[in-house]
């Protein structure tokens, strides 16, 4: 069944008051459920059964795997939604979201389960697109066959489409098809128009029959997800025990009916079984769906994101803490290396301004834009306390209301028995941590991100001390980086004395840290002279501005510093003296590090390029196809921007040879760009016509190769 053209509706005028927060829960359900059944992926009901039993809460250390890891459920959900940014209007098209996915993929690393052409949905998809088969022809069962289209991947990522989509099913379900067809065709695509339907109208309703019939009249009554919808339901009606219930799914929609690597309809209908059997309630649903077996992380993560819409914030405090371990966080591994290393709390705020644009409503702002501003109910945004000898056991966290002059709630430092060589600390991700870095046990999903802070930016918190507080505390900024053979460092800003009851706003320019990543910031809290003291203090908010001065190189010792960049080229040589050797097998290749924030600045580096289509310098880089480059081509030296498709800005003649080394400048300041050859300025323009505003700087190589030895990047003003 190949799912016919769609027609966007209208989006409905207003939107619920508790939006912002019942996305928050979505996003919230939608990591839990990932990371709950992470860890079981692929088993079957059997093997749970005895090895598990039921599955009733997180079972990475039982397992002996991380918690939060890179993952494709999340990455895809939160990346491919980027689509609405560069056309925020419902009628936004397959073919549109396609190119999103040929913008924020790396060929082979991010995002997707690269199993192969024929065996991977999304992979065969993948292929289509960069060979120009335009969505929906990508994913269509004409162009890819039955099998590989009805596979789960447009179900998996349908999530961020309902949430944009508040009590609008009809919306929601357009978006999904739209989104689904980019790589999935038939009951793929109804599944995931199903599934939208019902979380979009979750922001209205609590009713699971109202939901089921909000499924149904979004498709077919004559197709197989239909079918099993209504075989569910009267199932319920009559059997109250779901293992009955999954045994039926089992036999009559089980993986021998339906072929493929993960089809689908068997999940699909175990997903909608445990939301009848669960009723309403979150634990209990995640337990049967995890304990059901298949694909676990997948299933989990659809229905925790559709029962945290429904149920709200107050949902997911029913029974055990799911919130505390995870610490909202998140990593979104993807082309544009900045926006890796996140949380969900800012995802949400995303998610939900995506919505209002929609709904052409203005964004929410908290704090004047603050990165950290713990508006959120229980959010605490990646901050977790220090497990340090010198820190275990001193301080707890919570978000609180109150103790704010710049919002409504802050995150509290608790802190016991401060004394010399005793702290209290909590710190945040700014890179990824170690432990994602190491965990990658099918080589699928790499942990790819740059850092979001960097030496010469300014940190700025403000930091309330309670005014119970039997006396003065000393707090900090502090960052964690890495010494010379990659073990972690921390370094410490002025401690600055907070008198009970005392605001300020702490500010520190981040210094140089000797070419590691900066890994993560955060506060540190000390007893303010020798005897013990406790007490409590509030971050009401934490940010950091300007940009940064680098000097990007190989450090004497240690590897992690590679890890910085994000790599989109073929081969990056490491047995050279260079510290970079870049090699494009096939088409352009991108090697790039830096924020969005990143906005008027210069790059410039010397490079030696080797039998090369093109080879240059970039700045404003926001994924494979978004980007400004001055490139040394054949015959001359061109400054372009791509935006989907490329567009040359200027060029002028050069006679260049190979092998021979270029000094490039590329500067970026408004929406001027002059391009300088060994110390000439050669090109200067104006790009008034949808400029890029923001992006990493990074190496271009096409097919062929360029080495360098030194990568600046410096502050300019718009001229």
């Amino acid at each position: 069944m190949t799912v016919a053209l769609s027609i966007a509706p209208a989006p409905s005028s207003s939107l619920p008051e508790d939006y912002l927060e019942r996305v928050y829960a979505g996003v919230l359900g939608k990591l839990i459920g990932v990371y709950l059944g992470r860890p079981i992926e692929g088993w079957t009901y059997e093997r749970i059964s005895r090895e598990i039993g039921e599955v009733q809460y997180y079972l990475h250390q039982q397992l002996g795997v991380p918690l939060v890891v890179t993952d494709d459920d999340i990455t895809g959900t939160f990346t491919f939604l980027r689509a609405l940014e560069q056309q925020p209007d419902a009628s936004i098209s397959a073919r549109e979201i396609g190119e999103g996915w040929l913008n924020s993929i790396i060929r082979g690393k991010t995002i997707l389960w690269w199993g192969g052409r024929g065996m991977c949905t999304e992979h065969t998809a993948y292929l289509n697109l960069e060979r120009g088969i335009e969505a929906p022809r990508s994913g269509s069962i004409e162009q890819n066959g039955e099998v590989v289209a009805e596979q789960i991947g447009a179900q998996i990522f349908i999530d961020g489409w309902a949430m944009v989509a508040p009590g609008d099913p009809a919306l929601a379900a357009h978006l999904a098809t739209e989104a689904g067809r980019v790589s999935h065709d038939g009951e793929a695509v109804l599944a995931a128009c199903a599934l939208a339907a019902m979380e979009a109208q979750a922001f209205v309703t609590s009713s699971i029959p109202a939901l089921l019939d909000t499924a149904l009249s979004v498709i077919p009554e004559q197709s197989v997800i239909a079918r099993l919808i209504c075989e569910l339901r009267e199932l319920h009606g009559r059997e109250s025990d779901w293992r009955v219930a999954r045994a039926f799914v089992e036999t009559h929609y089980g993986y021998d009916r339906y072929p493929g690597n993960c089809h689908v309809v068997p999940n699909h209908a175990l997903i909608i079984m445990a939301l009848l059997y669960g009723n309403g309630d979150f634990q209990r649903s995640m337990m049967i769906v995890n304990t059901s077996g298949w694909d676990t992380d997948c299933n989990a993560g659809n229905l925790g994101c559709l029962l945290g819409i429904m149920n709200g914030l107050e949902g997911l405090e029913v029974g055990p803490d799911w919130r505390t371990p995870i610490a909202d966080r998140l990593y979104l591994p993807t082309a544009e290396g900045g926006r890796a290393i996140t949380d969900a709390a800012r995802e949400a705020l995303w998610v939900a301004n995506l919505g209002r644009a929609l709904h052409r409503q203005s964004p929410i702002v908290f704090k004047d834009g603050a990165r950290f501003h713990f508006e959120l109910p229980g959010s605490v945004q990646g901050f977790q306390v220090g497990t340090e000898p010198d820190t275990l056991g001193t301080t707890t966290l919570r978000n609180v209301p109150g103790h704010s002059e710049l919002g409504q709630r802050t995150l509290e430092l608790r802190c016991e028995g401060l004394a010399p060589g005793r702290s209290g600390r909590a710190m945040t991700a700014t890179f990824s941590p170690r432990e994602a870095l190491a965990y990658n046990p099918v080589s699928q999903y790499e942990m790819l991100g740059s850092p979001t802070l960097y030496p010469g930016q300014v940190v700025s918190a403000w930091v309330t001390a309670e005014a119970k507080n039997t006396g003065p505390l000393q707090v900090s900024l502090v960052l964690e980086s890495s010494d010379a053979a990659d073990q972690p460092l921390r370094l410490l800003g002025s401690g600055v004395r907070l008198d009970p009851g005392q605001r300020i706003q702490l500010n520190w320019r981040v210094p140089e840290v000797g070419g590691a990543p900066i890994a993560a910031i955060g506060l540190q809290v000390d007893a303010a002279f020798a005897h013990r003291t406790s007490g409590a203090v509030y971050l009401d908010a934490l940010d950091w501005t300007g940009m940064p001065t680098l000097r990007l190189t190989r450090p004497e010792t240690g590897t992690l510093w590679r890890q910085a960049w994000v790599n989109a080229v073929d081969i990056v040589d490491e047995r050279w003296n260079e510290a970079f050797r870049l090699i494009q097998n096939q088409g352009r290749g991108l090697y790039s590090q830096g924020t969005r924030e990143w906005t008027d600045y210069a790059v410039q580096a010397t490079l030696t390029p080797a039998l090369s289509v093109a080879s240059g310098l970039a700045v404003r880089v926001q994924g494979m196809r978004r980007y400004y480059a001055l490139l040394l081509v054949r015959g001359a030296l061109r400054l372009v921007k791509s935006q989907g498709h490329e567009q040359v800005l200027a060029e002028v003649p050069l006679d260049w040879s190979f092998d021979q080394p270029y000094q490039l400048r590329l500067e970026a300041g408004g929406p001027r760009l002059r391009g300088w050859l060994n110390g000439e300025l050669r090109l200067d323009v104006l790009d008034e016509q949808a400029p890029l505003i923001g992006g990493a700087a990074g190496l271009v190589i096409e097919e062929g190769m360029l080495t360098c030895e030194l990568v600046e990047v410096n502050a300019v003003y718009p001229w």
